[in-house]
């Protein structure tokens, strides 16, 4: 069975940066582009069954990414780390009070201009309080479910007028799509790879 150890130690071995523009490599990007930095909190918590990820379900009235599925993360503020970043945007976004970090994963680039490190770490169980007007609903997935790389499919979606191919791993009522599920990817491969 997974453990959050045998996560940590798959992806204490990982290297290798990933992009929303792995699977579509026509797309010609700005040599000259800035990219914001931002980080994720990607909280592993220990059930009976396994382990579970954290997720959160963004506000539909957002204007960034309306009702789709996330890690607690967000820009990282000036004179922050990856690390406290991460932290307090899941202190803000779902009320999580603690949270050991594990390590750090390879970093990721969106489209929307961003370099994006996520920051594994086990967290407690918790009861989550939903940041108003920005987390429709906290939930957990099953690792085993989102560490298995044959649940992904390869989908597209018109974009700025343009057909863009993403990585999905839907579960249940739940679709995860995008740099989530790109970043979950990458570490299903590692945690497959330790496993082999």
């Amino acid at each position: 069975m997974i453990s959050i150890a045998g996560i940590t130690r798959a992806a204490r071995h990982s290297d290798g940066a990933s992009s929303d523009f792995d699977l579509n490599p026509e797309v010609v990007l700005p040599g000259r582009r800035v990219l914001r930095d931002a980080a994720v909190l990607v909280g592993l918590m220990d059930a009976e069954e396994g382990p579970r990820i954290l997720l959160t379900k963004r506000s539909s009235r957002l204007k960034h990414h309306p009702g789709q599925i996330a890690f607690p993360g967000g820009k990282t503020e000036e004179g922050e780390t990856a690390e406290s970043a991460a932290l307090r945007e899941a202190s803000e976004e779902v009320g999580l009070s603690e949270a050991s970090v594990l390590c750090h994963l390879p970093s990721h680039e969106t489209v929307t201009g961003f370099t994006v490190t996520p920051i594994l770490a086990e967290v407690p169980q918790f009861d989550p309080v939903p940041e108003a007007g920005e987390v429709a609903e906290v939930f957990s997935i099953p690792a085993s479910h989102l560490l298995e790389p044959a649940n992904y499919t390869i989908e597209a979606r018109r974009w700025r007028g343009e057909w863009r191919r993403y990585y999905a791993v839907p579960y249940g009522p739940y679709y995860v799509w995008g740099a989530t599920a790109r970043i979950l990817r990458g570490l299903a491969e590692r945690v497959h790879e330790d496993r082999s």
